[in-house]
């Protein structure tokens, strides 16, 4: 009998809530994406890295309790040593957030403002790769021709040594990683609080502005006005600065070989992968390009 996604997930979870003393009895899926997250009662939610991400799931911890540490607004990991490890793969334990929505980019704006005025913490926190996993994705992809995949690898060799001659900008620091307003909750009373610091690391504040910027100049779903707000409120347009054209890029590519790597799956999202290398290659017209989203 084929075992479900769902069934699969929750062998893991009964292995890991034994190693954490909890019980996995009335849990609730989710979300079963890259990382599986369940709800148990009580008011826990467990969250289950994919297999070879240990020292990132410990790293989200660390995050989390040094935000609590300088009052930042976060999701809180629970009290007891983590990750928990089972069935070789890292398992962290959070609380259950009150009912809330999808943060704005306004929403956003001032808890990244404050993350990145945070001290250098105590703890390796690494540094930002803007390119893992790009050639990877371009060298095992089916779903491209041989002519695109020569022109996005000299796309991306080009992007490496714009990111390595990157004109001054803003002091290093930590940063978010994954800045987007799906990864800011806004509970009934209005607070906001950051989550998800799966991609959290030391590097330029401008990647975390890049998020926000690029939905409003490549995508086109902010619009001038939004984000002229979300500048307001951080205090600093990124597409002012003359380094920005080369994180757009980078960004842009890496979501180029991510539809690339779903299209080879899943055949709904071909079209939109074929569209979005036309774009990057200059087949598509200006600016925004109001690409969909696949997977």
């Amino acid at each position: 009998m084929t075992t479900t996604r769902t069934e699969e997930s929750f062998i893991v979870l009964q292995e890991v809530s034994a190693a954490a003393g909890l019980s996995p009895e009335g849990a609730e899926p989710i979300r079963l994406a890259e990382n599986d997250l369940w709800r148990l009662p009580g008011g826990v939610v467990v969250r289950i890295a994919r297999a070879g991400q240990e020292d990132a799931a410990a790293r989200e911890v660390a995050v989390a309790r040094w935000l609590a540490e300088n009052n930042v607004p976060a999701v809180r990991p629970m009290p007891w040593d983590q990750p928990v490890h089972a069935g070789g793969r890292a398992a962290t334990f959070w609380e259950l957030l009150p009912p809330h929505r999808h943060g704005t980019e306004a929403d956003l704006a001032p808890l990244l403002r404050r993350m990145h005025e945070l001290p250098t913490p105590p703890f390796a926190i690494g540094r930002l790769q803007p390119f893992v996993r790009v050639a990877d994705r371009l060298a095992a992809a089916r779903s491209v021709s041989d002519d695109d995949r020569q022109w996005l690898l000299d796309h991306l060799g080009k992007l490496q040594q714009q990111w390595a001659h990157l004109p001054a900008g803003r002091p290093h620091c930590v940063i978010h990683g994954d800045a987007w307003g799906g990864n800011c909750a806004v509970v009934e009373d209005g607070a906001a609080l950051l989550m998800d610091f799966e991609r959290t690391s030391f590097g330029p504040p401008e990647w975390d502005l890049t998020s926000t910027a690029v939905a409003h100049d490549t995508f086109g779903t902010v619009s001038a006005e939004r984000y002229g707000a979300y500048c307001e409120r951080y205090g600093f347009d990124v597409m002012n600065w003359a380094g920005y054209p080369t994180l757009r890029g980078v960004r842009e590519l890496r979501l180029v070989t991510f539809a690339l790597q779903i299209a080879d799956h899943d055949a709904d999202a071909l079209g939109q992968a074929h569209y979005r290398v036309a774009c990057v290659r200059g087949f598509e017209g200006p600016r925004p390009w109001r690409w969909r989203a696949v997977g």
